[in-house]
Parts: structure tokens; C-alpha cells; sequence
């Protein structure tokens, strides 16, 4: 009777290294598409002023808003009432506002009196302005929503990010802009 002979062991490497180096491989892929996606936004500079009428009826101007708040970041928060991705970070937005200051922008979701309407829906009490034809996102050449810009203290754009980010990286960035 003839003996079969077993191949020899082959030693894989641990599980964790494999999960470690898949981790990283797509960490890089993640923030190589952020690169890609953003590439013709600025993300440095002088933020564009803009101004217009909340959807309280109240006049609104980025200046004036970052005068009253002096020595802080501001976050601008542009989203849309259509934009699935935007209802999940609806909840994080509500939280921050609570401690920094925080504009968002309705952008390509109707007038004022809609986006008030659909805010009352969804009890959203953050200070909003209409963009209905999205021209202020288009001055922060922004190619979607969601979308963050945070704006340090000296008026300068600080970061940006266009899809879902986690509350804890939005508090992180408006900490590390107010340094």
C-alpha cells in the first residue's frame, strides 16, 4: 500500500494582519475617491461671502454671522430635502448646533416656505437659508450633498467634506479649525 505524502503546512499569516492590511487598503481607496471627488473644490482660502433670507424671514450674511460669532469655527452645512445620505446626518448636525455655531443651506429643495415646511416635518430647528437653485454651492464648487465646510476664525476654509462624515469627525475639525 503506497503512502500519500501530505503537503507541507503552508503558513498564512495571522487574521488580523489580513483585516489589518484590508482595513488600510480601503481607508486609502476611501480617502483617494474624498481626493478625487473635491479636487476642484477649494479647500483652502477666503471662504465666499454670501448672503440672502432665512427661512424665518430673517436677513442672513456670512460675515455678520462669523462677526457674532467671534473666535469660533463656523460649520456651513449644505444639503438637500431629496438627499437620502443628508437625512443621516441630520441627526449629527442637531447635535452640534447645539455647541458651535452652524449654518446650513437648503440647496435644490424648493423656496423658503418649502424648505420651512419640510424642516417643521422633520423638526429640524437649525438656522437655514434656501439655495433653491443651488448658485452658493456652486460658489463653493461643491459637486454634491451632503456637504461640510468648516471655516476657522480667520474666515479661511479650514476643510471639506462631501458625503456622510460621523459627528465625532465633524467636532474634531471645527476643534482643530478654532486652534
Amino acid at each position: 500500500m503506497q503512502h500519500l505524502q501530505q503537503p507541507p503546512a503552508v503558513n498564512k499569516p495571522p487574521r488580523w494582519r489580513r483585516w489589518l492590511v484590508e482595513i488600510i487598503l480601503f481607508a486609502t481607496l476611501l480617502v483617494a475617491f474624498q481626493a478625487w471627488q473635491l479636487r476642484a473644490t477649494p479647500s483652502a482660502g477666503v471662504a465666499p461671502d454670501f448672503n440672502g433670507t432665512q427661512v424665518d424671514g430673517s436677513a442672513f450674511a456670512l460675515t455678520d454671522y462669523r462677526t457674532a460669532h467671534p473666535g469660533q469655527p463656523v460649520l456651513l452645512y449644505f444639503w438637500a430635502d431629496w438627499c437620502p445620505v443628508c437625512r443621516t446626518t441630520a441627526g449629527s448636525v442637531s447635535s452640534i448646533a447645539e455647541d458651535w455655531p452652524v449654518m446650513t443651506l437648503a440647496t435644490q429643495s424648493g423656496d423658503a416656505a418649502a424648505v420651512r415646511r419640510f424642516m417643521q416635518e422633520k423638526g429640524y430647528q437649525w438656522p437655514t437659508l434656501a439655495d433653491p437653485d443651488g448658485k452658493i454651492m456652486q460658489r463653493y464648487r461643491l459637486p454634491g450633498t451632503p456637504a461640510f465646510v468648516v471655516i476657522a476664525p480667520d474666515g479661511n476654509i479650514r476643510f471639506v467634506n462631501v458625503g456622510y462624515t460621523t459627528e465625532i469627525g465633524l467636532r474634531l475639525r471645527l476643534w482643530w479649525a478654532g486652534r
